[in-house]
């Protein structure tokens, strides 16, 4: 009897493994015509022109950047660290609120300087940028940490690929660099070889990003093909598991009865 149940059990789960690979192996053909040619779609499904502006190499201050201040001639304000508020300014000793939001760590720098010549005779105020909260640079696909980051001015291709860590599924030969304007027209997407950069240390490919870039991280053919098959199959995982798990079970039941028998 235990033998009979044996088989009628392993029959089910043979009809339903051949019965979903029969519909993965129909849907792999249409997947495949059907979603080849689409990636320039979703790449624009997720940039929009008017978001983000490039504005340059020269990092521009904006509410909530985080700055520190040093200047050796003014103890009042040497070593003070000030978070940008929303109206774009900064409160100091002796000078008050300063507006900094729009200007560049050399301009801020000079206008405090201006700022504190009524108190000291040739001041020297030096501004740094210790925490960029304003602007992003963003990064999709097939990466480990994917999303925004934050932009400090000097960021580049394989600084950000260093930290998002692209996956074993990703085609590193087809990175995407899409860089944002407030004219369509203008939007650029660059094609680079990540393999080249990243493994052979190629810096030739290495860009300068600017604010608002978006690198996408594309999936390899196959990678591709067995998501897009995991997108179909996940609807109907917790019935197959609903049919093989009692038969698995049985077996293992009759398989424990018969070594306590012996």
């Amino acid at each position: 009897m235990t033998n009979v149940q044996f088989n009628n059990s392993a029959r089910r789960d043979t009809r339903f493994g051949r019965s979903v690979w029969f519909s993965a192996s129909l849907l792999l053909p249409l997947t495949w015509f059907v979603g080849c040619g689409s990636d320039e779609h979703k790449i624009n499904a997720f940039i929009h022109d008017w978001e983000a502006s490039t504005s340059g190499t020269e990092y521009v201050v904006q509410p909530p950047d985080e700055l520190e201040i040093t200047s050796p001639t003014a103890g009042e304000i040497d070593g003070e660290r000030h978070v940008v508020g929303a109206d774009g300014k900064i409160s100091l000793r002796l000078v008050g609120q300063v507006k900094v939001a729009g200007l560049t760590p050399v301009d801020i720098s000079r206008k405090i300087e201006n700022l504190l010549a009524t108190y000291y005779h040739s001041p020297t105020v030096s501004v740094r940028v210790i925490r960029t909260s304003s602007k992003r640079i963003f990064v999709f696909g097939q990466v480990a940490r994917g999303g925004p980051f934050p932009y400090s001015g000097r960021d580049t291709v394989l600084d950000v690929l260093s930290r998002a860590q692209p996956t074993y599924l990703a085609a590193k030969e087809q990175i995407k660099l899409i860089r944002p304007s407030h004219e369509g027209t203008k939007r650029h997407t660059i094609t680079i070889d990540g393999y080249k950069l990243m493994e052979q240390g190629d810096t030739s490919l290495n860009m300068i990003l600017e604010e608002g870039d978006v690198i996408y991280v594309p999936p390899t053919v196959l990678a591709w093909i067995g998501l897009r098959v995991q997108e179909v199959l996940f609807p109907i995982q917790p019935i197959a598991q609903t049919i093989i798990t009692p038969g698995q079970t049985k077996v293992s039941y009759d398989v424990l009865y018969e070594d306590r028998r012996n």
